[in-house]
């Protein structure tokens, strides 16, 4: 038997006016996926546990069977694992975004607004040339120096910064996403003396920024600049319990997502990168798919996590949205699914989005979301389609953590 987790990232969604109050999965073309919802058990979970702010980061770990109240200490940590970086006791580690502010340098920092979260939806290395820039600026660099800080590059726009023997004890940091269209001054760090630091390089940065080369060529070809940082999802060394002893499965990631990553490496699983594979709509799906059936060959799990649906809420794409979930269907869970009954493969698979990412105002909630589990030697004849309705017609699990022993058969 061989097992699979798909995430379509942040697909779940509320009911939106411009689709008739249907939610993009009710409104997607993906026979596929409702084809199996029809034969397999379909319910709902509660990823995000209460108490948590709902995000990817206590979402999929939760999926992984890392229950967050016991393994959670912030998003970061998460992806310097993935990049094989080791925090020392009392470091701290925080995403640092290319972001796009209000573009115009009359307009006090303060006084800006968040316009994107990615910094107009820099891929491959653009940042990287942003992020290197800044660093080795000589009056950025000494404020960087000042306050313990360093930048792990990353391809697009995600970056890792970590502050040696930093406090962050009561900081609040603001998920970029989560406020498009509001203030700086409305989501600075705030909570402890070291958030008045952090505002500091952020200033500074986007001073800096605003004429580079790089931005004044993306303003040319009508493109937003990355014309600022932004620093969150603070927190200190993570470590999560391993899979194959949990399970007893052996097993690989594959995603282009730096959290993704790291929540394989921490937990003792494979990360398989796969070329031209972006963290958007537009990714290498059928990449995905060939190096999901490569590493099945080997190993008992794969986990194929898709962001696009996520990354077009969060831009408030709503065709976007809807084009990304019937590419998971058409492009990725079809044709795994019939490479693996070609083969003779016994297989079962489980099909979720991590939490919901609303159309309505871009940003991230907690409600439970709907799962599938679908056995390719057992038709449950249920005859539901997938949905968040009716996934809350299902059985509904009050955990994440319960998503594993399911689709192991363990419970």
């Amino acid at each position: 038997m061989k097992y699979i987790l798909v995430i379509g990232d942040g697909m779940a969604d509320n009911p939106v006016n411009e689709l008739g109050g249907l939610t993009p999965l009710e409104a997607a073309k993906k026979p596929y996926i409702d084809m199996l919802a029809a034969q397999g058990i379909l319910g709902s979970v509660l990823t995000v546990p209460e108490g948590f702010p709902p995000g990817s980061d206590t979402a999929i770990m939760s999926i992984f069977g890392c229950d967050p109240h016991y393994c959670y200490s912030g998003r970061a940590p998460l992806e310097v694992a993935a990049q094989g970086i080791s925090l020392s006791l009392g470091d701290a580690a925080y995403r640092c975004n290319n972001v796009t502010l209000t573009d115009d340098e009359t307009v006090p920092f303060e006084n800006k607004k968040i316009v994107s979260h990615s910094g107009g939806g820099l891929c491959e290395k653009q940042g990287v040339e942003l992020v290197e820039y800044l660093f080795n600026h000589p009056e950025f660099k000494a404020l960087a120096d000042e306050a313990g800080m360093c930048v792990y590059p990353t391809d697009s726009y995600r970056h890792i910064a970590v502050q040696k023997q930093a406090d962050i004890k009561g900081l609040v940091l603001a998920p970029p996403h989560d406020h498009i269209g509001e203030t700086v001054a409305e989501n600075l760090p705030k909570g402890c003396e070291n958030a008045a630091v952090l505002t500091k390089l952020m200033k500074k940065a986007n001073e800096l920024l605003s004429n580079h080369p790089f931005n004044v060529r993306r303003r040319s070809e009508g493109k937003l600049p990355g014309n600022a940082i932004w620093f969150w999802a603070e927190g200190t060394a993570a470590k999560l319990p391993n899979f194959f002893e949990q399970y007893g499965k052996t097993g690989a990631v594959i995603s282009a997502v730096p959290l993704c990553h790291g929540i394989a490496k921490l937990t003792g699983l494979d990360v398989i990168m796969v070329e031209g594979a972006t963290g958007e709509v537009d990714t290498n799906y059928e990449g995905k798919v060939i190096s999901s059936l490569d590493a099945l060959k080997t190993r008992d799990f794969v986990a194929v996590h898709l962001e696009g649906p996520d990354e077009c809420t969060h831009c408030g794409d709503l065709k976007g949205k809807l084009q990304a979930i019937e590419w998971l269907d058409s492009r990725v869970v079809e044709p795994l699914c019939r490479a693996l009954r070609e083969k003779g493969e016994d297989f079962r698979m489980l099909i979720l989005s991590d939490h919901k990412t609303l159309t309505s105002n871009r940003q991230h909630d907690g409600d439970p979301v709907p799962y599938i589990i679908y056995d390719s030697n057992n038709n449950t004849q249920a005859g539901l389609s997938y949905s968040e309705a009716n996934g809350l017609k299902g059985r509904c699990l009050s955990a994440g953590i319960d998503l594993m022993p399911s689709l192991f058969e363990l419970n």
